[in-house]
């Protein structure tokens, strides 16, 4: 029988439940994320850095733990919520349970709940700051310490989550272009979409300088996803617009997608309750197919979605917008060599309707030459 655990919101709405994972207390941005596979590729999304995940989906854990489907070195959840987890796992890919794996981590989690309505609370009222605990028994004490805890908003975490060192990806098969990739909190599919395409990709720390990533003599420039508020991204701004000063493709995907619209000129803003599964409807203007996309983003960027907008660099259009709530995903430069868009073309768990979206940025590279 698992230990008691509670759940408190900064709003002092409380759950009960059991413990599940490492015991302890933790504390976080409460998200919910609609994914009803892919928990693994989730847990270890450095984008969830400080961020306390609940599941919609009831059964969590049912294929356990493997070690080829981790997307980082390590978990990043500072907490995880499910309904009714896996009492065993049943996978031939299976290493551990996902419950001894939390466990091994030191990720503070909670099951039991009714997840359902956690979610629609959340929906509601937004995204908050919440607190899971199996050592403390009085709400009011928890609701305490969770309004002491920091906010998404003003979090500088890209540089926390990013690789200290830089590495290389070789290309696979022929090479045909070397990448310069900023690791604000990349996934490690990405590289590896990149390097189908035929690029050599030189993974590069999130306080990079232009010249630093201009030294490796890139064929183009990719600026990856990550955790936080892009408006404390000044260093990661500052890199886009010396890249696009020097005339090179640049490639942005979910935060690198706001960072190359901050270097634009465009401002960014906080999401009531974010995009965070592998459902999202997102549909591409210029012809009007839409795409069912992974997303894990609290903020957007706030562009004219009614026509290009003049910018320091030229014209920029609004590529892609999501079908459920109009918000901006994607940008194009009409007059440089850059695109980026808010969801996760790498489809790590999935799906797969975005990945030719590496191949589109291989062309442009192809066509900058």
């Amino acid at each position: 029988m698992a230990d008691p655990a509670l759940l408190v919101l900064e709003d002092g709405r409380t759950f009960r439940g059991e413990s599940y994972g490492a015991a302890g207390e933790t504390f976080g941005e409460a998200v919910f994320s609609t994914g009803m596979t892919g928990y693994q590729e989730t847990l270890t999304d450095p984008s969830y850095h400080r961020q306390v995940v609940v599941q919609t989906a009831p059964h969590i854990g049912n294929t356990g733990v493997n070690d080829e489907d981790t997307e980082s070195r390590r978990i990043w959840v500072s907490g995880y919520v499910v309904r009714d987890p896996a009492r065993r796992p049943c996978s031939w890919r299976s290493r551990r349970s996902l419950d001894d794996e939390l466990a091994d981590q030191g990720v503070v989690g909670i099951s039991g709940i009714d997840t359902r309505a956690l979610t629609r609370h959340l929906r509601d009222r937004g995204a908050m700051r919440v607190g899971v605990s199996s050592v403390e028994r009085d709400p009011e004490a928890l609701l305490a310490r969770v309004l002491t805890a920091p906010g998404m908003v003003g979090a500088d975490l890209a540089r926390e989550v990013s690789t200290p060192e830089a590495f290389v990806v070789p290309a696979v098969g022929r090479k045909r272009f070397v990448v310069a990739a900023m690791d604000l909190g990349m996934k490690s599919s990405t590289p590896r979409y990149l390097a189908q395409q035929g690029c050599e990709v030189h993974i590069i720390p999130a306080t990079s300088t232009a010249a630093e990533l201009l030294a490796v003599a890139p064929d183009g420039v990719f600026f990856s996803n990550g955790p936080g508020d892009p408006a404390t991204a000044d260093y990661a701004v500052d890199a886009v617009r010396g890249v696009l000063d020097a005339g090179r493709p640049v490639f942005g995907i979910c935060f690198g997608n706001q960072v190359l619209g901050r270097a634009l000129g465009f401002g960014t803003y906080k999401l009531r309750f974010g995009h965070r599964g592998v459902n999202q409807p997102v549909q591409d203007r210029s012809t009007g197919k839409v795409a069912i996309t992974s997303h894990n983003h609290g903020f957007a960027v706030d562009a004219p979605i009614d026509g290009p907008a003049d910018t320091p660099y030229g014209r920029v259009e609004v590529s892609h917008v999501d079908l459920n709530d109009g918000v901006v995903e994607g940008l194009r430069c009409l007059d440089r060599p850059a695109f980026s868009v808010q969801y996760h073309p790498e489809a790590a768990p999935g799906p797969h309707d975005a990945t030719g979206l590496f191949a589109v940025f291989a062309d442009l590279m192809e066509t900058s030459r």
